[in-house]
């Protein structure tokens, strides 16, 4: 498997937390948006969204996080992401829905890029915007983890789910943007849980070949 991705890119980095769940090798190809090389024919052949990732795999290109975190647990259900039970299932993908389809979708580098160039916003007002959908988001998961007095060290039980995949690049994008985590002590302690696996820490953007 040959993963196209970025250091920082939050959907890269659930896709490598997710692959490294799974035991899964793959060879790291870094696409480099500070200099839009996602934007580039030669990137654009292989995704004509031009975004990351794509994982290249039995002569076929995934794209979307989510389609190919699916594809993972489907073609390679051990360790599983999703309990057994129908209602966990549900459970589990709606806490990771808040990041990946309310918090991720209006923080992204190409929104923030926008509201830079277009619209000629400071970085205060960035910072500030980002800390907004991110605390509203936050929240919630916070008020849902509470709620769940069987949870364990994780956002569902006592293994990491696909919530803690979706959970961990978001709270390294909301420190990366000054946002204080201080309120919510339970998301903190997940993401502590989560840092104790070798697969989450061989995820992580500072560690990866083109972090810098």
């Amino acid at each position: 498997m040959k993963l196209h991705n970025f250091f920082r890119s939050g959907t890269s980095h659930r896709l490598r937390i997710a692959l490294n769940l799974k035991g899964l090798d793959y060879e790291y190809l870094p696409v480099d948006l500070r200099t839009e090389q996602h934007l580039g024919p030669a990137f654009k052949a292989l995704n004509p969204q031009g975004l990351v990732p794509a994982l290249e795999t039995g002569g076929q290109v995934l794209i979307q996080s989510p389609a190919i975190i699916e594809w993972l647990e489907e073609r390679h259900p051990e360790p599983p992401l999703l309990p057994k039970d129908a209602d966990a299932r549900a459970r589990v993908r709606a806490l990771a829905a808040i990041v990946g389809c309310d918090i991720h979708p209006i923080n992204n580098r190409r929104i923030l890029e926008y509201l830079r160039h277009t619209l000629h916003c400071d970085e205060a007002a960035i910072n500030a915007w980002c800390a907004t959908w991110i605390s509203a988001g936050f929240d919630a998961l916070e008020a849902l983890l509470a709620a769940d007095p069987q949870r364990g060290p994780f956002c569902y039980g006592n293994t990491p789910t696909l919530a803690d995949v979706y959970l961990v690049p978001q709270v390294e994008s909301a420190r990366r943007f000054k946002v204080d985590m201080a309120r919510w002590p339970l998301i903190q302690a997940v993401d502590t849980a989560c840092q104790q696996l070798d697969a989450f820490r061989r995820a992580a953007p500072a560690v990866q070949p083109d972090a810098g």
